[in-house]
């Protein structure tokens, strides 16, 4: 989801480890195994289910009735006893946990506030299940705000497979958060989180989260999705549609012809995703663009915007098409056949194989949030991490590459860009409200919090560890996980596994301090005496320093001081000097001259939370 900007600073079982499948072959790899592992090295397992869907949908009342099959297969070393469903849309009824929790927090999403509350019967979101069988045997469960819990008919062994078949009415509520229609540039539906959805099981367990705010976490598998809506609907989102002659749809040439008939059937695959998501409305403007050497790129928009918002749409394509390149080239090549940009939603919110965005703003904001959105397409829908968990590898790495692409692509300043970040994480971890990165998302004390900490310290996270292990390793480091971890669930510990083996250096100090701790950075120079420098730790995570040295003599010298912890050192061109403990305050050493002045980490890549006293 692109970060909205607070006033705070401007304020198994698995079978073996061999390689998972194609992600564009029709059925895919049930397990798949990882590189490095904090699940352990060649016993990573995740389950698996392939949804079968047939949706009628009565636009007049925003109601649609739905019938489910899934297949689940339990990957696991567990016997599952029960299982869980998501149903996102029961968060927008007044009481709901979505809507108490925006009236208490102190600062609330200005998107919610008490919107929720005052929602009349015909404007809510639900998911009503009528009927639910596992294997053919009809099941007990409840309806629990938004999870729904089954107690099973029989015990899901490991490694067995078993159908689950679902009778359901759903009504889409009026746009709040991310799922709903009309929307405030008029979208008549975004459907997202609009059907009941399986929780995941992983190695911690079941993690059927309700929905008060943040984000998700999703089983991965097949879908098969049938859609019946009315002829003047267009529709885009997730898969690949098997019948656009059908529909009349000109999917090749961005052409739309209605036959006669009420209802038209919209029939989409989408192999090896873990969400599904569709947009619909009668006046969406349809066009493509293709990639060379890669996907089909689909822009569905309002053809009744103003002439400059259209002209803004025209002028994203080919910018568009240039940021999947850059995205390829930079982190892993995007391995299906399409990728849509789809006017709607509340803002901006990644999905599979597309993304939900307003599409009103002005040409700069369009490009920024389809930059950032798209990238999600790697961080959290290849490297699908639990957002609820990782929110910071899925934000601030994607926060990190969108202004990259940035500034490649229309020539915004990755550095300038960069230093705001890295002020707004020195404000936020010097404002006593600061909470660890492994905080559950929903649980922070302020939405600023929230925010600051999964946009801004996750992309700290991953600028600064280019000054802890050189750029290169970085750009490296990136590469290979994407080819251990696509298509699979990692984490932190999975991610810095890889860049140990990229750099050759220990590298759990940083996860654990940046990411689990809330210390703080802080060196200073102490004195200046002659030849004799002395430099002192004040904040209690440990770093390697980058020093630069002004001699009286008008010449200068940078030093590099290994952090003792690494077990090795970076690749410079510095001078390498004795390594520094972290347990000593305090470092001295003897330059070859008389020193006029010393500057700790010039280039301003490490995250001092005080840089006043980073230079005498």
């Amino acid at each position: 989801m692109k970060r909205f900007f607070y006033t705070v600073f401007c304020v198994s079982l698995l079978f073996s480890c061999k390689p998972s499948q194609n992600a564009t072959a029709s059925k895919t790899s049930e397990t798949a195994s990882a590189a490095s592992n904090n699940q352990s090295t060649c016993t990573y397992w995740q389950q698996h289910v392939d949804y079968k869907m047939d949706i009628d949908v009565d636009v007049k009342t925003y109601q649609y009735k739905g019938k489910q099959q899934l297949v689940y297969t339990n990957n696991s070393p567990d016997v599952l006893n029960k299982v869980f469903y998501h149903l996102y849309l029961n968060a927008f009824q007044p009481g709901s946990e979505m809507d108490v929790r925006s009236r208490t927090i102190p600062d609330p999403d200005k998107r919610v506030g008490d919107r929720i509350s005052k929602l009349k019967p015909n404007e809510i979101g639900y998911i009503k299940v009528n009927s639910l069988k596992q294997n053919g045997s009809k099941l007990s469960y409840e309806t629990v705000g938004t999870v729904l819990e089954v107690a099973l008919a029989k015990p899901i062994q490991p490694g067995e497979s078993v159908t689950f078949d679902m009778d359901f009415d759903a009504q889409l509520p009026i746009q709040i958060r991310r799922s709903g229609r009309n929307n405030k540039e008029g979208v008549a539906l975004s459907m997202t989180q609009w059907y009941p959805k399986l929780a995941e099981y992983d190695y911690e367990g079941w993690h059927a989260d309700p929905y008060i705010g943040r984000e998700f976490y999703g089983v991965w598998g097949d879908f098969d999705v049938t859609l019946h809506i009315d002829k003047n609907y267009v529709v885009g989102g997730t898969g690949y549609l098997q019948n656009p002659n059908e529909v009349g749809y000109g999917y090749e040439t961005g052409t739309v012809k209605r036959p006669n008939s009420d209802k038209l059937t919209w029939h989409f695959k989408a192999p090896n995703v873990h969400d599904f998501t569709w947009a619909a409305d009668p006046d969406y403007r349809h066009d493509t663009m293709q990639v060379p050497n890669g996907p089909l790129l689909h822009f569905l928009y309002k053809s009744t915007m103003p002439k400059d918002k259209l002209e803004n749409w025209k002028k994203l394509q080919p910018k568009a098409v240039e940021l999947m390149q850059f995205y390829s080239e930079n982190i892993g090549k995007y391995p299906y056949d399409q990728y849509s940009i789809i006017q709607g939603g509340d803002g901006g919110m990644e999905y599979a194989m597309c993304t939900l965005i307003l599409g009103e703003g002005e040409f700069d904001g369009l490009f920024g949030v389809t930059a950032h959105e798209m990238a999600h397409s790697w961080f959290q829908f290849l490297l699908a991490t639990n957002e609820l968990t990782n929110y910071w590898m899925d934000e601030g790495f994607t926060q990190y590459f969108g202004e990259l692409a940035g500034s490649k692509i229309i020539n915004t300043s990755f550095k300038k860009e960069t230093k705001q970040t890295y002020d707004v994480y020195a404000y936020y971890a010097n404002s006593g409200t600061e909470q660890p990165l492994t905080t559950q998302a929903d649980r922070f004390n302020y939405n600023r919090s929230s925010s600051i900490a999964a946009y801004y310290k996750g992309y700290v996270f991953l600028n600064q560890l280019a000054y802890v292990i050189g750029q290169e390793n970085q750009e490296k480091t990136i590469k290979e996980y994407f080819k251990a971890w696509a298509f699979k669930h990692p984490n932190g510990n999975d991610f810095i596994r890889i860049a140990e083996k990229v750099s050759d250096l220990e590298l759990d100090w940083y996860l654990n301090d940046f990411t689990r701790t809330t210390n703080t950075i802080d060196y200073g120079v102490k004195t200046v005496e002659g030849k004799t420098i002395t430099l002192e730790r004040i904040g209690l995570m440990p770093m390697p320093i980058d020093l630069s040295v002004t001699y009286t003599d008008g010449s200068t010298e940078d030093f590099y001081i290994p952090l003792q912890m690494m077990r090795g050192e970076k690749p410079t061109t510095a001078t390498t000097i004795k390594d520094w403990a972290w347990s000593y305050p305090t470092y001295t050493f003897e330059a070859s001259k008389t020193v006029k002045s010393v500057t700790i980490d010039p280039n301003e890549m490490m995250a001092d939370v005080d840089r006043k006293n980073n230079k005498k």
